[in-house]
């Protein structure tokens, strides 16, 4: 028998009404209370948002309580820290992507000893070392740092044909300004 997109559902804490909605491009399961006055919780249930909410909330609120739910979560999804293994299949996306396919790295890691510098690369045996305070930054700018060492496998110096490799990462100017801003923070602590 196929479920309805409403459900009700009783329990100890009385009636609710459970209804899947689409809030941009996203299902989220919406649980209306009549006990519930104020609040608005969250959680996610096999990757869908479920949102437990009053009764009496319009449909424009519990849309913005979603959406500000689903930036908290994606916040964090992109603060969760990749694998080494995770770093090397990146790694190999990246310079599919963006460098021809052409670096290709023999290993990809964090190091924690990586402390004056964002990442090295050793194009004699191409291995790639990111330092660990990467992990904590978004996504993007560690995808910038890993094509920066890609490039290196290919370009060892800095020059002009190393830099037009760099560029071909859509985010790179944006990452380097990020990094000097860290840069910056980390040196001059107030």
């Amino acid at each position: 028998m196929p479920r309805s997109s409403t459900d009700r559902r009783r329990g100890s804490a009385g009636p609710q009404d459970a209804q899947r909605i689409m809030v941009d491009g996203d299902e989220v399961l919406v649980i209306r209370s009549p006990r519930r006055t104020r609040t608005v919780t969250a959680d996610q249930v096999d990757g869908t948002l479920r949102l437990r909410v009053p009764s009496r909330l319009s449909r424009a609120q519990v849309d913005e309580h979603a959406r500000a739910f689903q930036q908290k979560l994606r916040r964090r999804a992109e603060q969760r820290r990749r694998t080494d293994a995770e770093l090397m299949r990146r790694a190999l996306e990246l310079s599919r992507e963006h460098l021809d396919d052409i670096p290709r790295p023999t290993s990809v890691v964090w190091s924690d000893r990586q402390t004056t510098r964002w990442g090295s690369t050793t194009s004699t045996e191409g291995t790639i070392r990111l330092s660990s305070r990467l992990q904590k930054m978004p996504l993007w700018v560690q995808d910038a740092v890993l094509v920066h060492e890609l490039a290196h496998l290919i370009e060892p110096g800095h020059g002009p044909r190393f830099q037009a490799l760099v560029a071909r990462y859509p985010r790179t100017r944006e990452a380097d300004a990020f990094l000097e801003g860290v840069s910056f923070a980390w040196s001059h602590p107030q």
